[in-house]
């Protein structure tokens, strides 16, 4: 039986509606749905041609149309993708560090300590996974609070490790229950840090640690670091002071410092360079970092030279540095004084277990010396990616030649100083045109990031109301900084993070203008993994990438794998490429689990934004 309701459209338009009123009705709903389609379009301006885009202030509209594209994308990951999910790694790999294999290495025929290096041709897996997070793991403490506070469960450091350990840092640390608590600036820090600090600037000549910017120390290689905390006070004095440390299957000092939110990556000096280029540090520090300095016929040493900018210094403090003890420590010191020397550098003081040389500015004393160290042959500099130690000095020929105490004081490099990079097709005015864009675009992502980090992010027990965003998100990695525009306005709007600017191998190598700046930078070959510990990064960022490796020889899949090691649950990723790349791997980011939303910039170009989360998955 018909309803009333039927029957009183049979009345009106008979039993069969007329064709007229079928193809009227038809129209009505398209035009309804082009103008409700309009309405809730995504504003987000270009992150890469406008130099002054408006910012994206409207959230309910963003959720509305990143509601649209999750639900598009968790189609798609119901359909072919599904059952290509990665299931999660076993309980050994929960440390994992690709390229970092003594056993293999040993089997392979590595030795002379050779085997504790970075060997990624040997670490190629067979089987795909994602590497999952410790039982005990918990989502870090919001930063500065996660710099002095760390969970115990998130690091592989144990108690009795920690006990044991002979690092001078080891009385800043109070192990309790599940954390491990590093005291702050309340006056209790370990009875050296803060003193030491003072004792090196006055060596050098300076009143206070507070003057080490004017006199030119902006940025610190601090070789095997320990707990971090020396490095954290230069943090805190506006320093770039980058750790590095030999890989460890326990107690890490590279994932301590990192957990804490401190620049840090692994790196050792065995047989290979460092991957910087010449002339890139204000300070290489070393205290009691394990380093036989006299090994390999002064190669380290050599090493520590091309580093170094001019007038840079090198802080060794170490108990074998005293002139009275054993045989090897007094042979040391004897090949320390010599070969110092040599490679024209002066002993400036020497107090207590301390000692600390200069580099010469004069780029001519390498060859007025006795027992001349040769120089490098032109072109040598170009290459520093994880290339085998030379006995020949490096950068005399450079531009880049520019004692420290010549340079700005700030971030921001004169005309003057970009003319130096002018090999690498640096000019003047697209990089300020860079920096201005990067400006923009880091609002537009905050305000993108914002409502969906607090909207959907529960609070904790105990936790205050959220604080503003940055302090979410501490550890940062560029994946193509370019410029390290992305860094310059982190830092100009005051963010508390850091950025690891990562340049590709092949791509045009702009690290020597990002470290000149004051940045944390490194060269790094995307086809193969990052030198550092799963969880280690809060936020990951790649404008162009995709696009760059599709013609490389890496395999794309790989790439996100490892991009899922390196990342911390509830941790971002923010991808802008075109929308060619975008749709290339955007089903890769369900394979990994990722949360997704493929962002249109509606700027009528084809660029988008591919703006993942990764789940917390508990055991």
């Amino acid at each position: 039986m018909r309803s009333p309701w039927l029957n009183k459209l049979f009345v009106i338009f008979g039993p069969r509606p007329p064709v007229s009123w079928l193809l009227i009705c038809l129209i009505s709903i398209v035009a309804l749905i082009a103008v409700l389609g309009s309405s809730t379009s995504n504003e987000l301006d270009s992150v890469t041609s406008t130099p002054k885009p408006d910012i994206y202030t409207n959230y309910r509209r963003l959720k509305e149309q990143a509601a649209v594209d999750y639900l598009e994308l968790r189609t798609l990951s119901l359909g072919a993708s599904r059952q290509k999910e990665f299931g999660l790694c076993g309980k050994e790999r929960e440390n994992f560090v690709p390229c970092y294999n003594v056993s293999a290495n040993l089997l392979a025929g590595f030795k002379d300590g050779e085997e504790f290096d970075r060997h990624c041709e040997l670490s190629r897996l067979k089987e795909r996974c994602l590497v999952r997070p410790p039982k005990d793991y918990k989502i870090p403490l919001r930063w500065p609070a996660g710099r002095d506070v760390i969970w115990s469960g998130n690091v592989k450091i144990t108690k009795d490790q920690f006990l044991s350990s002979g690092s001078m840092t080891k009385r800043l640390m109070l192990l309790e229950e599940n954390q491990i608590a590093f005291h702050s600036e309340d006056g209790l820090i370990f009875d050296g840090v803060k003193d030491y600090s003072r004792q090196i600037a006055e060596m050098i000549g300076l009143g206070s640690d507070t003057e080490f910017l004017q006199a030119g120390v902006h940025t610190v290689l601090d070789i095997g670091c320990g707990f971090g905390s020396f490095g954290a006070h230069l943090v805190s004095l506006r320093l770039m002071a980058v750790c590095v440390a030999a890989y460890e299957a326990t107690g890490s000092q590279v994932q301590l410092a990192l957990e804490r939110g401190l620049p840090a990556m692994i790196g050792n000096f065995v047989s290979r360079k460092l991957p910087y280029p010449s002339l890139s540090f204000d300070m290489v520090h070393c205290a009691q970092c394990g380093i036989m300095w006299n090994q390999k016929d002064g190669m380290f040493l050599i090493e520590v030279d091309r580093l170094l900018k001019p007038g840079g210094y090198f802080v060794l403090t170490s108990p074998s540095s005293k002139p009275h003890g054993s045989s090897s420590n007094i042979k040391m010191r004897s090949m320390l004084e010599d070969f110092s020397e040599r490679i024209c550098w002066s002993l400036i003081a020497q107090q207590d277990e301390t000692f600390i040389w200069q580099k010469t500015v004069d780029a001519h004393c390498y060859v007025s010396r006795k027992h001349v160290i040769p120089l490098c042959n032109e072109g040598h500099d170009a290459v520093m990616y994880y290339e085998p130690l030379m006995s020949c000095i490096s950068g005399t020929n450079s531009k880049h030649w520019i004692p420290i105490q010549n340079r700005s004081s700030g971030s921001q490099l004169s005309r003057a100083e970009l003319e130096v990079h002018g090999k690498y097709r640096v000019q003047p005015e697209d990089f300020f045109e860079d920096l201005q864009v990067w400006r923009s675009a880091l609002k537009n992502y905050w305000s993108l990031l914002t409502p969906l980090i607090f909207s959907d992010h529960p609070k904790r027990p105990g936790d205050e109301d959220p604080l503003p965003p940055f302090n979410m998100i501490r550890n940062v990695m560029d994946m193509n900084a370019h410029y390290g525009g992305l860094n310059a306005a982190f830092q100009e709007e005051k963010k508390s993070a850091w950025v690891m600017n990562v340049v590709p191998v092949n791509a045009r190598n702009t690290l020597p203008l990002i470290l000149d700046k004051g940045f944390a930078g490194v060269l790094h070959d995307w086809c193969e993994p990052f030198p550092t510990y799963p969880r280690t990064y809060d936020m990951l960022h790649a404008k162009g990438l995709l696009s760059h490796l599709s013609s490389e020889r890496c395999d794309m899949m790989d790439l996100f794998l490892e991009m899922d090691r390196i990342l911390r649950p509830e941790g971002w990723v923010v991808l802008s490429d075109n929308l060619g790349a975008i749709e290339m791997v955007r089903a890769l980011a369900t394979q990994v689990r990722w949360e997704a939303r493929v962002i249109d910039l509606q700027n009528g170009s084809d660029q988008r934004l591919l703006v993942c989360q990764k789940p917390f998955v508990k055991k």
